[in-house]
Order: C-alpha cells, then structure tokens, then sequence
C-alpha cells in the first residue's frame, strides 16, 4: 500500500501538485485492515487534502485490486512551546550565523542589557 501511495505522490509532484503531494508524504499512512488512517497537523491541510481524495482512492483501489479501501484523515496540532528569547540568546544566535559580530560589539563598546 505504501509504494502504490508514494508512487501516487511522485505522480502529483510531476503534474506540479506539490501541495497535495507534500500532504501525502508529510508522515506514513498507517493500514488497518482496509482503513488507511493519514494524520495531518492542521484542519485546512485536511481540507485541502480531502479535496483530492477521490484520486487518490481511485489509485490505490484500482493498483491494490481492493475496492473496500477508505482513508480516514485525523488531524493532530501538537503544541510547541514558543521559547522566549533574551538579548543573550539573540546575541548567541547571531553569533553563529556571523563570528564577527564580536568584533563590532568590541570595536564600538556594544554592552548587551540583560
């Protein structure tokens, strides 16, 4: 089921369907008998891929030969917990894109305010 699900995902890339084709490769579906359970992180990703889901059926009922496949779409929005940053964390930051945002801070007598 995974390589027919994949191979249908290469094909919508093909046609320029990235969008449908990142939602089909954003995790591995799982199978459970002939229920196909996909999980997304959003409601409009669901949306989105619910607009599409007849082809994608189609495919995999006709490459499967199993008529009974349904796909089931559970959303799941895991929480991040946003990190507050500091001037510190700012300038740790900085300083590992560019090193010499030290000298600059030497050269002028920059204090960070904490």
């Amino acid at each position: 089921m995974l390589v027919e699900w994949n191979k249908y995902a290469q094909r919508l890339g093909d046609k320029g369907l990235k969008i449908m084709e990142s939602l089909l490769l954003i995790n591995d579906p799982t199978l459970d008998g002939t229920v196909i359970t996909l999980e997304l992180p959003n409601e409009g990703s669901k949306l989105d891929f619910e607009s599409q889901i007849n082809g994608l059926l189609g495919h995999l009922k006709g490459h499967l030969h199993n008529h009974d496949i349904t796909i089931q779409v559970n959303v799941n929005e895991t929480i991040e917990t946003k990190r507050s940053f500091n001037d510190q964390d700012r300038y740790n930051r900085l300083m590992e894109i560019n090193p010499n945002i030290e000298l600059l801070r030497s050269t002028f007598g920059l204090d960070l305010h904490t």
